[in-house]
């Protein structure tokens, strides 16, 4: 009998199973140790408070947490000039001591690094990071995708276009639903060529799309399914919501946009995702627990379980 790991939708997360089958959904924790960050920047830049950010996050509900050391936000009118380049040396100054200090105080959390720099990749595995999430989906290079296979360690592999922190906003999708999962199937098909044995599928809602594409995948998060790997999606606070509870003019505050994200969320777990990234933890995992109640007493089987 092949072991459940032989199943890409069950994790190996060096050593630790994730179980991603249709109806089961984890919530991954943000911790941004980033001074620039669009809805969390500066808060958790000192070691001390960064970690008791994560610690309230697992009491929370959180499984994961996925720990930036560069901000992604990008250039364009919501956001301004958009997030500063940050160089080698300064990204492993932010995220290794957190890496570190939580791999000991916390060992119970899954330590997601947010990263698309090999050499982050490969010291924050070093010192007990589970998984590397790269925003560029490879389309720079495999090398944090050669890392993570090192290290027998899964990679989120994430849709998106332009250098991180420019993401051009005058792309033309012609179907943005399946653009994106051809893009990341071939993501797929790169990190597996690396030596990457589990691969995770963000579609990348915020990057490059404009708020219709944002909104259409978050409805057909199912058509992603056939790429065959767990979907992940980061909805949480995002331009999309603050344009669809205000305006594209005028979108609502970014410390207002909770209930909204939760709606989105709520309807991409629906659709198969079973990976949710956010800020907003013990929100978020109430409401997957209620979605999962709901859905078992229906008999839909839609969502069977919220981590945890």
């Amino acid at each position: 009998m092949p072991s459940p790991l032989s199943d890409p939708f069950i994790l190996d997360c060096r050593g630790r199973a994730l179980d991603c089958r249709a109806g089961r959904v984890h919530v991954m924790g943000i911790l941004n140790v980033t001074p620039d960050s669009f809805s969390d920047g500066g808060d958790f830049l000192d070691l001390d408070d960064a970690l008791r950010r994560a610690e309230a996050m697992l009491e929370e509900g959180a499984v994961l947490i996925d720990i930036g050391g560069e901000s992604s936000r990008p250039r364009g009118a919501v956001y301004g000039d958009g997030a500063e380049p940050v160089g080698l040396d300064e990204e492993l100054r932010r995220v290794l001591p957190v890496v570190e200090a939580l791999a000991v105080r916390l060992p119970e959390a899954l330590l997601s690094l947010d990263t698309y720099k090999p050499e982050v990749a490969e010291a924050t595995l070093d010192a007990g990071a589970h998984l590397i999430n790269d925003i560029t989906g490879l389309r720079y290079g495999d090398g944090t995708a050669r890392a993570a296979a090192r290290a027998g360690a899964p990679l989120v592999v994430m849709h998106s276009l332009g250098q991180p922190g420019s993401m051009p906003h005058d792309h033309t999708y012609t179907d943005v639903v399946a653009e994106v999962a051809a893009s990341l199937t071939d993501s797929v098909r790169t990190a597996e060529a690396a030596g990457v044995r589990d691969v995770v599928v963000d579609p990348g809602f915020g990057f490059g799309k404009s708020v219709a594409e944002n909104l259409r995948l978050i409805g057909r998060v199912d058509a992603l399914l056939p790429v065959g790997r767990p979907v992940l999606v980061g909805i949480s606070r995002k331009s999309t919501v603050g344009a669809v509870l205000g305006s594209p003019a005028h979108p609502t505050p970014v410390d207002e946009r909770l209930f909204g994200t939760l709606g989105m969320t709520a309807a991409a777990v629906l659709g198969g995702a079973s990976i949710v990234r956010t800020h907003d933890v013990r929100a978020t995992v109430e409401m997957l627990r209620g979605l999962a109640a709901v859905t078992e007493a229906a008999g839909t089987d839609a969502l069977r379980e919220a981590t945890p």
